[in-house]
C-alpha cells in the first residue's frame, strides 16, 4: 500500500477572512502565503499550511485552467493542533496573555507533553502541544 506522508493541508471556514488572517498573523506568528476573496493559505511550519476559507464561499466548489475542486464547507467549531517547542511553552501562555488571548484549558498528558487550549475569533479550538502527546510526537 502507498503511504501518507503528513498532513499538508488543515482547512477552517471562519465568517470574516480578513479578522481571521490578522488573527493568525498576530496570535500564531504565521504569514500568509496567498490571500483572495474566499481563501487565505497561511504558512504553518514545516511544509504545512492553514487554509482558511470565507464559510460558505467553497460550497459549490470552482474550476479554473488547472482543474476543478469540488465543493466542500464546513459549520461550528473545529479543532486542531500546533506543534511547539516544550521549552516555549511558558513564552506562549505569556504572548497570549498579551493579546488578551484565554487560555480556555490546559492537559498534561501521560507520555509528557502538555497542551494548551484557546479559541480563534470563530470559536475554533486551537491547541499549541509539546513533545509527548503521540507516540509520534
Amino acid at each position: 500500500m502507498p503511504q501518507v506522508r503528513r498532513v499538508l493541508e488543515t482547512a477552517l471556514y471562519v465568517e470574516d477572512l480578513d479578522r481571521a488572517v490578522q488573527f493568525y498573523e498576530r496570535v500564531i506568528g504565521l504569514s500568509a502565503l496567498s490571500k483572495g476573496d474566499r481563501l487565505a493559505a497561511m504558512d504553518a511550519g514545516e511544509g504545512t499550511v492553514l487554509l482558511l476559507f470565507l464559510r460558505g464561499a467553497t460550497a459549490s466548489g470552482v474550476s479554473f485552467e488547472g482543474g476543478r475542486i469540488p465543493p466542500h464547507d464546513g459549520a461550528g467549531p473545529a479543532h486542531f493542533a500546533f506543534a511547539i517547542a516544550s521549552g516555549e511553552l511558558d513564552s506562549w501562555r505569556g504572548h497570549l496573555a498579551i493579546e488578551g488571548v484565554e487560555i480556555e484549558s490546559e492537559v498534561s498528558w501521560e507520555r509528557g507533553g502538555t497542551s494548551i487550549y484557546f479559541r480563534d475569533p470563530d470559536g475554533h479550538s486551537v491547541e499549541l502541544a509539546t513533545p509527548g502527546i503521540w507516540r509520534v510526537f
